[in-house]
Parts: C-alpha cells; structure tokens; sequence
C-alpha cells in the first residue's frame, strides 16, 4: 500500500472511475467494482443488493468468490437481512462494519464461511434516490478503519450513479424498441392491406367471368389461374403475417415477474388437468431480460403441456433458480416416464425447447426413465445477457 494514503485512494478511485466510465452494461459495471475494490483493497469476497424498481424488493444483482456456505445454499441470499432492513428504514447513512452476529446470512454458521467474520455494508443511491448496499468482505477478515469505510463510501456514489446511468441507457433502448415494434406494426398493416387488395381483384376476376358468356373450358382454365394465383397470394400474405406477429408478440410476463407468472401458469394448468403443481423460486426479484423471461415462459408451457397430455401423473414440481451468474428452471413430474432412446423427441416438441434453450445461449437436458417419471432441466448463462 501506497506511503501516502491521499495517492492511494485517489488511484483506486481513479481506477473504478476509468472502468465504470468505459460501459453502459449495469452488469459488468457492478461486477468490474466489485473485483477492483476486492483487489484494490485486499479483500475477497463482495455480493452486491439492488433495488427492483418495478416491484419494490432487494435482488443478488452480483457476487465474488461467496463462501460455500452461501453459493451451495442460494436460499440463504434470499429475504432480507439487518443490512436490508436498516437500508430500507433509512438507517444506513454511511458504510459501516457489520458483525457476524448481526448478519443473517452468516449466523450462527462455523463450516463453510471461509473464516468470515464482519463484512462491511456501503449504501448506493443516486439523486438521493435508493439503489442497493454494497457489501465487501475477506476470508482472513478484519473490521475494516474509518479511513477504508470513507473510501467504500465514495466508492458506492461511483457506483450509485453508474447504475443510474446503466438503467437511463437500458429505458432509452426500450424506448427504441417501442418505436420500432410501431413501425412494424405499420408495416404489417400494409403489407396486409396490399395482400387483401389483390386477392380482392382476383376474386372479382372470377366473379365476372361466372357471369359472363364464356365456353365452359376457356372459363374452367381462366378460374383456375385466377384462384391459383389469389390462393398464392393468401399464402405469401399468412406467412408473412405470422413472421411478423412473431416478431412483435409480446411477452407473457407483461407486469409481472418471471417467478410470478410461472406460478400463475403452475396454478392454471393445475387446476384445468387436475394437477398438483408446486412451485418455489430462489432470486426471483431479479430483472431479467425479455428473451430469457419469454424463452423460459415459453419452455415451461411446453414441458406442461406435454406432462398434462402424455406423462400421467399426479404432482409436479417446478423450481426456478436465480443467481447473478445464471439462471436454471426444474420441471420434475411423478409420471410414468419414457425411455428417451425410443421416442422422437420431436413428438412432444422437445426440438422446439433445445433451440429456444439454443437461442439463449443455454442447455436443456431430459432426464426420463419408463415408471420414474421426468426431469426437464433448463440452464442459461445471464453473465453475457443485458437486462431488457
């Protein structure tokens, strides 16, 4: 460490300005922190809390190097803490040391906390308004000086505006995509209106010459073009519609997380197949882009649909699983199973789940056996997704 303790922070200060300056990715401007400020400062460990806006809870946005107490059992990081509960009463005013004893996550654990101790909490705002708490700690921990606090504190308002900024870019992107989904949609409408207009023409064609005076052979070869041509038109206008509607649907999430709508759809096709449905979800505050939420919807929807039609069974267990490094999704069914060697996935639209899987860069396993039901397991990397 520097003799001059004013060189020393402002190098680290300069550092974390240089990296969060360099992106407008909420991601990798909260994980760049936490490893700079982990190594700036000798520390080793650090997870970062932020505020879901839309609906008003505290999500894992990201970690390194969590003790195995704690990324072995991912349910310890949900709910709230003192940390939480004292941001949240506006009681955190500054960064502070936090003992074990206060920390829920940490309590009353011995094994597997690789000798953590104290962390320290950094509160984030911007503007003024909430944002998350920054928690850093090491392995070999020790509280932290008032003069380390200070500079964790300066750090959190670098911090703090870089997520303000992260999130206008996100809004503006969002904005850009509302705007171009209108363009489609005016697009559509005339390609349709076209489309129809022909076919009209046509049809009238064939109109006029069922009432005209023509020789029964001319007029049967005439129709035949005039109808050939509009059922080709009709076709060329239903594939176009439906690549555009494709591409302009919107999410089935629309208001609602991803945990939540999973659940509402758990709970429908329970009740409409007389299914006993459970579902839990670890780290479902978390925002998470459109494609993955829709990809994943759409994955769920599909592995229900096939116990409800093929597997008879009587209970179903989904779980959905978040963390700032990926995201997996369970759909485990007591059913009578199948032996996976001997029937065309692509009977139950398994080929349709593998590439949406595919597409987000994710893996999609089936684990199955004839009378010990099925096991769908989705994973997908988020460390290379931008929220949406």
């Amino acid at each position: 460490m520097p003799t001059d303790r004013h060189t020393y922070e402002l190098t680290i200060i300069n550092e974390i300005a240089q990296a969060l300056n360099g992106s407008v990715d909420l991601n990798q401007a909260l994980q760049t922190t936490l490893g700079l400020v982990a190594d700036l400062l000798g520390l080793e460990t650090g997870w970062i809390w932020l505020l879901n806006e839309k609906i008003g809870a505290f999500y894992l946005a990201a970690a390194q190097n969590l003790p195995p107490a704690l990324t072995q059992n991912p349910i310890r990081m949900e709910g709230s803490c003192y940390c939480l509960d004292s941001f949240h009463a506006g009681d955190m005013n500054g960064a502070a040391n936090i003992n074990v004893v206060s920390c829920s996550r940490l309590y009353k654990l011995v094994d597997g906390t690789d000798g953590l101790t104290y962390h320290a909490s950094v509160p984030l705002y911007a503007h003024g308004n909430p944002l998350g708490i920054l928690n850093v700690a090491s392995g070999d921990w020790r509280e932290l000086s008032a003069d380390d606090l200070r500079l964790l504190h300066t750090v959190g308002d670098m911090l703090g505006i870089a997520i303000e900024r992260a999130r206008l870019f996100e809004r503006s992107q969002d904005l850009g995509r509302v705007n171009e989904r209108n363009r489609l949609a005016r697009e559509i409408h005339d390609t349709l209106a076209q489309g129809f207009a022909a076919i009209s023409l046509q049809l009238d064609t064939a109109d006029a010459l069922l009432a005209g005076d023509l020789e029964e052979t001319q007029m049967r070869h005439q129709l035949k073009e005039l109808v050939g041509h509009a059922m080709g038109i009709a076709r060329e206008n239903l594939a176009e519609a439906r690549r555009s509607v494709m591409d302009l649907r919107a999410t089935p999430l629309d208001g609602s997380t991803l945990g939540e709508a999973l659940r509402q759809l758990a709970n429908q096709m329970g009740a409409a197949h007389g299914l006993q449905i459970s579902f839990r979800t670890i780290g479902g505050n978390m925002p998470l882009p459109i494609a993955i939420e829709t990809g994943l919807y759409r994955i769920a929807q599909e592995a229900l649909t096939n116990i409800c039609k093929h597997a008879q069974a009587s209970t179903v267990t989904i779980k959905l699983t978040i963390i700032p490094e990926q995201i997996s999704l369970t759909i485990h069914d007591d059913g009578q199973g199948f032996d996976p060697g001997t029937v065309s996935y692509n009977r139950y639209g398994i080929t349709g789940m593998n590439e949406r899987a595919g597409l987000l860069g994710g893996t999609l396993q089936i684990k199955s056996a004839l009378g010990k039901g099925t096991l769908v397991l989705v994973q997908i990397p988020l460390s290379t997704h931008q929220p949406k």
